[in-house]
């Protein structure tokens, strides 16, 4: 088995052992910023095992101690660029939190925007001895699940069964202890390049930190944005991020789909400061005080200062209109949800009874995004911000935090994994494997 299942096996344990102590830290490192929350567990529920296998979070058990942002460093796409400059704003971000917790955290679990990610769909099917379902036989029809050829340097991420089927009963979230003749399973397998992970690994390392779990950002904002009823009925989660976005597709409470768009607000940004000749702080600034996408005619008489350090008068005293300003913009948001509109087609999200999208993460704030997405995207648009999380200061509650609070469901509700059965070293005949949009076709 790859050198990540070993270590998802190593962490898990990691992570049985920082909720028994009953703190943990959640990190999201992100390419714009790097967030870090403590979370302190009630210990009598710390260990209580969550219900049925894959079952989302529930209600949270936990309640944060410390938070702390940083403006993130040596990222790009969603990936460790330049480690010492990334380790730094880990310390700044890790240590602002334990400041304001009044304690030392060792455990961290850390989310993942790059990496690439591709989703898979899997199929396993086995005959029962008799009697009713029990953990070794999910364990089996888990393992029977036939391995797609990732490709060179790709490693597994999350491989979660997402529906069981019972005979002829299908839609099972936990089959255990039900009576049949023959039990088969839906998994969806999520791979990353190898690389990424070997570097965040070693950056965490790095920073006297143990690495107690990694997820997928795309399904931690998915976990914290969408409301029950769009995990359950079908529903997409857009992450627009710094460096990326990511989207993830959820149904019957799973993430049956992710990937990431390598374009995000950054890009916006860079846009703004050379088509307006300012530095990217100036560009950055007034992206966030006048930005927008939908000009109106008043936008024509709306006059930005542009300001400059060059020494040449009228170069540095020159202003723009806000309509010029959006005529930078809208291009490029046009471009990133062009871009996440062929993956959600790609993906085979127009096949789900319900198409619902959701936006959240930093750049999902800029001024009539929801109404240009509406047009790219689809009808069913709405603007996200994660769940209310008990201790989460008003600072950290905005769209932009979304992974980092769906890291903390994630951290305090696991959903079952591959790893998390002893599954058999034997490998049975290769079964069926189907890319992610033949499997949703087929299955949902």
């Amino acid at each position: 088995m790859n050198m990540l299942h070993q270590s998802q096996r190593a962490m898990r344990a990691k992570r049985q052992d920082a909720l028994k102590r009953g703190v943990v830290a959640v990190l999201d490192i992100g390419t714009h910023k790097i967030s870090c929350l403590v979370l302190k567990f009630d210990q009598a529920e710390a260990a209580l095992p969550s219900e049925g296998i894959g079952a989302m979070a529930g209600q949270a058990n936990f309640r944060i101690i410390g938070a702390s942002t940083t403006r993130s460093r040596g990222m790009r796409f969603g990936e460790i660029d330049s480690l010492q400059e990334t380790e730094r704003a880990i310390r700044t971000a890790v240590q602002g939190a334990q400041k304001m917790a009044q304690m030392r955290v060792d455990h961290v679990i850390v989310a993942l925007a790059g990496a690439r990610p591709r989703s898979y769909g899997l199929k396993g099917e086995v005959a029962l001895s008799g009697g009713s379902v029990t953990d070794e036989d999910v364990a089996r029809v888990l393992a029977v699940c036939d391995m797609p050829d990732l490709g060179p340097g790709r490693e597994v991420l999350h491989a979660q069964p997402v529906n069981f089927a019972l005979d002829h009963r299908s839609g099972l979230t936990d089959p255990r202890g039900h009576v049949g003749n023959q039990l088969s399973v839906d998994m969806h397998l999520l791979s990353i390049e190898g690389a990424v992970i070997e570097t965040l690994l070693h950056c965490v390392r790095r920073c006297d930190l143990d690495l107690a779990g990694v997820a997928s950002a795309p399904y931690a904002a998915g976990i914290s944005s969408l409301v029950e009823d769009e995990q359950e009925l079908g529903a997409a989660c857009i992450d627009m991020g710094g460096g990326t976005a990511s989207l993830s597709i959820f149904i019957k409470k799973h993430m049956i789909y992710a990937d990431t768009v390598r374009m995000g607000g950054n890009h916006v940004t860079s846009d703004i400061s050379k088509g307006l000749q300012i530095s990217m702080a100036d560009a950055e600034r007034i992206k966030c005080r006048f930005g927008g996408v939908i000009a109106t005619g008043l936008d024509d008489r709306e006059v930005i200062e542009l300001t400059g350090e060059t020494g040449d008068w009228h170069h540095d005293r020159r202003t723009a209109t806000r309509a010029e300003l959006i005529g930078v913009m809208r291009p490029r948001v046009e471009e990133i949800l062009e871009e996440v509109r062929a993956r959600l087609d790609a993906a085979g999200f127009d096949h789900l009874p319900s198409q619902r999208i959701v936006l959240t993460g930093g750049a999902s704030q800029i001024p009539g995004l929801d109404g240009l997405a509406s047009r790219i995207l689809g009808n069913q648009v709405r603007l996200g911000r994660p769940l209310r999380v008990q201790g989460l200061p008003q600072s950290a509650a905005g769209p932009a935090f979304s992974a980092v609070v769906g890291l903390a469901l994630f951290a305090a509700h696991p959903q079952d994994e591959w790893w998390d059965f002893e599954t058999p070293s034997e490998r049975l005949p290769a079964r069926s494997l189907k890319r992610a949009a033949k499997w949703l076709r087929d299955n949902w």
